[in-house]
């Protein structure tokens, strides 16, 4: 994706005055910097400016370890963005015209396990559901792995939360200046990142930064009673990261630690993450009873795909030497396929989905049952991400939706992205607004 500067439309936001541009049928205002912060130090907001900001370059992402399975998977090359520790900016992509009235805000938390991922990498590019269902996207970059994640000693815990927070109170602060309602704000994200939204939702205060969430396939299962041993395990790894240290010395740390992490279950596909009990969390009050708290005033509408473990196929050593059994390999696969979508996706989203429902929220769930053609990965993990962003470029190289046209993913798409845009404008999907082969929607 390149810039064009067709036009040079221009904000001013309470921040400073701000440069966008044209790119078809959006306006854009990309790598903005909303916050500042030193190596293993807390964010601190951007300082207001008189200066005009020409936000027309893509926020570079946090440096990171290479993801190979993402990488095939999604089809995404490691070259696309820069790599910046100072990446803590955020992009607002808006509708080609103007509109007399504020529109509906949506906040995207990006996933890749906390270790890997962006704001502004391109299949997950928002112009799509902007343009089709007339919302405002905002799209975070934060701090990942190490650099975010696992404080201890002199390390603080939940950098790369305490980002987030700070995108969102930027967002509160100056969307009106982009078209937006700050009163109407919905917390999006997807694995890591509808993660990340939830445990947003779960600090006090969060009912001022929005007012609806759309969770999709959190990987709720892993988040054990073990993390905290987990996160025990893997301290010690990391009391060598300091100001001083290259970032290639860090990212080989890393993965020591994840390496560490090791024999905690499902945890341990998932070793980085927000440490409950630690600034900004309140401590004593687990993820669960907080979100029972603000149940009354944040709507919710959270979900999963249908066969969400079929990703890791052959990533999880026990599934890829279940495929190899002879003539039953497929069926072993399938089965344990389903019982793992079941045990750390479904049935924790579910359960959830109840408690906020019985503490006066309002609920629905969603399962995403749309797959390429002929397809072995089906209905997995991410394959919703398809349905909201990006473009033909943007997945062509993707092996989970091989098979599949770019007008069958447009035509599938489109369905999803008006159910998303609607329920940011406060309507909840009834079930009868499930189409066969794409999405179906429950009552909490």
């Amino acid at each position: 994706m390149q810039p064009e500067s067709r036009q040079t439309p221009r904000f001013n936001s309470p921040a400073g005055p701000v440069e966008g541009w044209i790119d078809g049928a959006v306006r854009r205002a990309t790598g903005i910097p909303y916050a500042t912060a030193l190596r293993c130090e807390e964010p601190t907001a951007v300082e207001d400016r008189e200066e005009l900001l020409f936000a027309t370059e893509w926020a570079p992402a946090c440096p990171q370890n290479p993801a190979p399975l993402l990488e095939e998977r999604l089809g995404y090359r490691p070259d696309e963005l820069q790599y910046d520790e100072d990446c803590l900016r955020l992009s607002v992509t808006m509708p080609g015209e103007e509109s007399d009235e504020p529109l509906p805000v949506l906040v995207w938390i990006h996933g890749g396990s906390y270790v890997s991922g962006a704001g502004d990498i391109g299949f997950m590019d928002p112009a799509p559901l902007v343009a089709d269902a007339q919302v405002i996207v905002v799209t975070v970059t934060y701090r990942l792995g190490v650099l975010g994640y696992v404080g201890g000693g002199s390390r603080p815990a939940n950098l790369g939360v305490l980002d987030q927070l700070l995108a969102f109170e930027w967002v509160q602060r100056n969307i009106a200046a982009f078209g937006g309602d700050p009163e109407n704000v919905t917390a999006f994200g997807e694995s890591a990142g509808a993660d990340a939204v939830l445990h947003l939702m779960a600090i006090p205060g969060a009912p001022k930064l929005m007012r609806r969430a759309i969770v999709q396939s959190a990987p709720l299962g892993s988040l054990t009673a073990d993390r905290p041993k987990m996160h025990e395990q893997m301290v010690p790894t990391l009391a060598g990261v300091n100001e001083h240290m290259t970032i290639d010395e860090v990212l080989a740390l890393e993965k020591v630690a994840a390496k560490a992490a090791a024999g905690f279950g499902l945890s341990s596909a998932m070793p980085y993450g927000p440490q409950p009990g630690a600034t900004p969390f309140e401590p004593g009050v687990g993820l669960t009873e907080a979100l029972a708290r603000v149940a009354p005033e944040i709507e919710l509408l959270i979900g999963h795909t249908q066969e969400e473990a079929r990703f890791f196929l052959e990533s999880v050593p026990v599934l890829a030497k279940l495929g190899r059994v002879p003539l039953l390999g497929g069926a072993l696969q399938g089965f344990a396929a389903r019982a793992l979508t079941k045990s750390a996706y479904a049935k924790p989203a579910r359960e959830l989905a109840a408690t906020m429902r019985a503490a006066g929220g309002r609920v629905s769930r969603f399962v995403v049952t749309w797959s390429a053609p002929g397809n072995p990965f089906g209905a997995c993990h991410t394959v919703d991400l398809a349905m909201l962003f990006g473009d033909e470029r943007a997945w062509r190289d993707a092996t989970l939706v091989r098979g599949a046209s770019c007008a069958e993913i447009e035509q599938s798409g489109r369905i999803v992205r008006r159910a998303w845009g609607a329920f940011a404008r406060g309507r909840h999907p009834e079930p009868r607004d499930g189409v066969a082969g794409v999405i179906r929607f429950e009552r909490a």
